[in-house]
């Protein structure tokens, strides 16, 4: 069938021939442009700026040094696993090491090398993605055992162009189970001219069997300094020019990331050189529209903004983040800006050498420096405590904005609130005078309250005894009596151990089952009547519901851990005295009562009326709240004071109880 032309056509209508090199019926068709015909697509600077040597790799310097000498000792692996943080150059070493291990030189006759010449056919095919020996995968998205099987059915093949078959997997945690079995043997034992190069950002999902066959290189995040010098280099590469400020922003928002980093210098040199608003020598790109790019405030507003809250002035706070809320910021990344700026302040505050250093921007060392003079270690650890909660508040709440206001709003009002020691001291001086806890008390008190706490443990002071202040983890502070501290002496050896005494009490008895029986001694200590003791006879009464054999499973703990078969444990019908469980409640509740009617206590109730009596805490009883049995009956020396304030302090761990007898 033949197709009548233009020409044809227009004979049969009667119609003028349109000339034979003329436009159409339609018009003239559209001739491409000399631009569009020689224009190339625009390759992104992660990719244009790829490393293609071991030289280009930057912050890997361990990772290279271990494979050049692997490659000049001939004692190159064939499974290699690479790890590390997205962007680090994972994949990019595996096209290197590809390259490394096919390369044939210039001439075409050179072996494997770690300076892969380039212009090879081997390399330059691996440089274009199209060797045929050099295969990759991506493990997220082809999981299963059969892509697994096509690459073991690959490796019985030999290499067609290079001298070794490379498979890169990329993403190998992604695997599955079977597809792992599958590869193991195959990893274990490949032909000769076969080399597996694994990647993985998470290490830990790798089966150990398959880490075992591998030889593993940790990529390291690269430090800010390098990365802000590599974008350097890289912008002057394309004729841009940053401020270093701008440039040390844009690698902390990389984190360690290379790939990151180029695409976030991609994107500011699209933004910064748009009709010409900067990038030239005269007016480079600076620090505020990399900020406004990444979505950031300001350093300056982010101290000013930290400033304010350690000053507790919320009216300067607020119109901070009025500002930055009007402009389009999210004030939830505000508050993570101020976090990470006090644990800038904090690490400057401990470390006073990285004043400094030169991977901080210039703001951090001046003004960061400024922070960490004037505000101490434990104000910077509770304003972080406060803004790491809060911005889990932000998350969670309907309008963020408001979340955020009262964060700032609740950390303004901490600001200027005393210690909890100074404020117990106030309360000392001006309303409760030293006086001596009851005779009834042995131990100390305790008062809680909306986020305080104060509460009486043993202390140091000078004397006989005495009493003074102290802080405690929560927060909070501690009144009660402690011992004369007693002067240390040398260690004497120990002595050799003894067989364990008989128990001469029915207390004695059941802590002598505590660490032989944990099931017997809580019901000895809660279901248990003691009815009578003498030795080796021991008379109780069970409650009901209670461990079954109680009495022969005491028995028999009995004579094997004192050695002597005479002992026995009878049942009784008598009531008996209360367990122990009730003795020790009857006497927290006797203290409790006391410590209620103290003049201190009544009087922190006074300046904090919504405030409750917490727990009482005795440090002269036993285990099972109850006095050293020696003591029973006595009563602590009623001529106890309170020690000065400027009393030394003596740690918890230090007090030994036994002073109290």
């Amino acid at each position: 069938m033949t197709v009548p032309s233009d020409q044809d056509r227009s004979e049969e209508a009667g119609l003028p021939a349109p000339p034979a090199d003329g436009p159409g019926l339609f018009g003239d068709a559209p001739q491409p442009s000399v631009a569009a015909a020689t224009a190339t697509p625009y390759r992104v600077l992660a990719r244009k700026y790829r490393p293609t040597t071991f030289n280009d790799l930057i912050g890997q310097e361990t990772t290279v040094r271990i494979l050049r000498n692997a490659f000049a000792l001939g004692r190159v692996a064939h499974a290699f696993m690479l790890t590390g943080v997205r962007g680090v150059g994972k994949t990019t070493t595996a096209r290197i090491i590809a390259r490394a291990l096919n390369c044939t030189g210039p001439d075409g006759n050179g072996g494997p090398t770690a300076d892969p010449c380039g212009v090879c056919p081997n390399c330059v095919a691996i440089l274009a993605d199209r060797h045929p020996d050099v295969l990759e995968m991506d493990a997220a998205s082809r999981t299963g055992v059969d892509d697994v099987r096509e690459i073991i059915e690959a490796t019985r093949f030999r290499p067609m162009q290079g001298r070794m078959k490379v498979f890169i997997i990329d993403e190998v945690h992604m695997l599955s189970r079977n597809a792992f079995n599958a590869l193991l043997k195959t990893l274990e034992e490949p032909p000769a001219q076969v080399t597996f190069i694994f990647a993985t950002t998470e290490l830990r999902k790798v089966p150990v069997t398959v880490l075992s066959r591998c030889q593993t290189f940790a990529l390291r995040r690269v430090p800010q300094a390098m990365l802000a010098a590599h974008f350097d280099r890289i912008a002057q590469a394309e004729h841009v020019r940053f401020s270093p400020d701008a440039l040390s922003l844009i690698a902390r928002a990389a984190d360690g990331s290379v790939r990151d980093g180029l695409s976030l210098l991609d994107q500011a040199i699209a933004q910064g050189t748009l009709d010409g608003e900067g990038g030239t020598d005269d007016a480079p790109i600076g620090m505020d529209l990399v900020a406004d790019m990444l979505g950031l405030a300001d350093r300056g507003l982010v101290f000013d903004l930290l400033d304010a809250v350690l000053e507790g002035k919320p009216d300067r706070a607020l119109a901070i983040t009025t500002d930055v809320y009007e402009r389009g910021g999210d004030l939830g990344v505000l508050l993570g800006d101020v976090l990470e700026l006090v644990h800038t302040v904090s690490r400057i505050k401990a470390i006073p050498a990285l004043r400094d250093n030169p991977e901080l921007p210039e703001a951090e060392r001046q003004r960061g420096a400024a922070l960490a003079e004037r505000v101490p270690v434990p104000v910077l650890g509770r304003t972080w405590q406060m803004l790491l909660k809060g911005l889990a508040e932000v998350e969670q709440a309907p309008d963020r904005r408001q979340a955020a206001e009262m964060i700032l709003i609740r950390l303004c009002y901490v600001a200027d609130l005393p210690p909890p020691g100074d404020l117990v001291r106030k309360v000392m001086g001006h309303d409760a005078p030293a006086t001596p806890l009851p005779a009834s008390v042995p131990g100390g008190t305790g008062v809680q309250g909306n986020g305080v706490s104060a509460s009486a443990m043993p202390s140091g002071g000078g004397g006989d005894g005495g009493q003074s202040i102290r802080m405690v983890a929560n927060g909070g502070v501690r009144v009660a009596d402690v011992p004369r501290a007693e002067p240390q002496v040398a260690p004497e050896p120990e002595p050799e151990p003894q067989p364990p005494a008989p128990p001469r009490t029915w207390r004695e008895t059941v802590a002598f089952v505590s660490g032989r029986d944990a099931m017997l001694h809580g019901h000895l200590r809660h279901a248990t009547h003691l009815v009578a003791f003498a030795p080796p006879l021991i008379e109780i009464r069970v409650e009901r519901n209670s461990l079954p054999g109680l009495a022969r499973r005491l028995e028999s703990v009995l004579r094997d851990g004192t050695g002597d078969p005479a002992w026995q444990v009878r049942l009784s019908e008598a009531e008996g005295e209360p367990t122990l469980a009730e003795q020790g409640a009857e006497i927290i509740q006797l203290h409790r009562a006391a410590a209620a009617a103290h003049p201190l206590v009544q009087a922190v109730m006074q300046v904090f009326p919504t405030a409750r009596l917490g727990e009482v805490t005795d440090h002269a009883l036993d285990d099972y709240g109850l006095p050293p049995e020696e003591m029973a009956g006595q009563t602590l020396a009623p001529d106890l004071e309170f020690a000065p304030l400027d009393a030394d302090l003596v740690d918890e761990d230090d007090l030994d109880t036994d002073d109290f007898a």
